[in-house]
């Protein structure tokens, strides 16, 4: 079994965007970094993974708000 599964890793792959949840800025996502652990290079907001179960609840919630 893979040990990132067992950490609760995302395994979204190498690829893919980083992106801001407050100013929206996108950032090409590095491979063994965690967008979690990038910070805005606009605002200095922590970053969500586009796509992610995270950034998912997040457009949820802006969708809700925006209502």
């Amino acid at each position: 079994m893979n040990g990132r599964h067992n950490m609760g890793g995302g395994g979204m792959g190498s690829g893919g965007y980083c992106i801001c949840p407050k100013c929206n800025t996108r950032i090409p996502h590095r491979p063994g970094i965690r967008c979690q652990e990038e910070v805005c290079p606009k605002c200095g907001a922590k970053m969500l993974r586009e796509g992610s179960y995270h950034h998912q609840i997040f457009l949820k919630n802006k969708k809700d708000n925006d209502e």
